[in-house]
């Protein structure tokens, strides 16, 4: 039963992601999947776009936030540069306004919740993996079986 279940959450991710991404429909985006392998081959830099708050619970391996991407962007221009947040609207948001000063970066499809369904890692504060996620809110509450979700 907890498969059909983890595939009714992904589908509810790619369903709000769906909706968000007409808010920017210039910015490129990447699968989970895609993301998953850049950062195995070391081609990627996250850039998470949630506050502090949300940051501390959980975040994507080696993700910057937007003050430090933005303290030095040119830092990652040998690097795919991803911007993410809990399912995408945000992170979709900031790659708009980055696009329009002409910077290069992707929205991550799904965002953090569409990283997890995709079978990606997430790291606390301290940088130990860890399973707790922050959702945002209730209308967000679609992390996978066996994650622990925050608000």
């Amino acid at each position: 039963m907890a498969p059909m279940q983890d595939q009714h959450r992904k589908k509810a991710v790619q369903e709000l992601y769906e909706n968000y991404k007409k808010n920017f429909p210039e910015v490129p985006e990447v699968t989970p999947e895609e993301a998953i392998k850049l950062l195995q081959s070391g081609q990627v830099v996250f850039v998470d776009v949630r506050p502090l708050g949300e940051r501390r619970v959980s975040r994507l391996p080696g993700a910057v936030s937007t003050v430090e991407y933005l303290d030095c962007p040119g830092r990652y221009l040998d690097k795919t540069v991803i911007a993410y947040d809990t399912v995408g609207c945000r992170g979709g948001l900031f790659a708009e306004k980055m696009r329009q000063k002409g910077l290069g970066m992707a929205n991550l499809q799904g965002g953090l919740l569409g990283w997890l369904h995709a079978g990606g890692q997430i790291y606390d504060s301290n940088g130990r993996e860890t399973r707790r996620v922050h959702i945002y809110g209730c209308l967000w509450n679609y992390a996978p079986e066996g994650c622990e979700t925050v608000r």
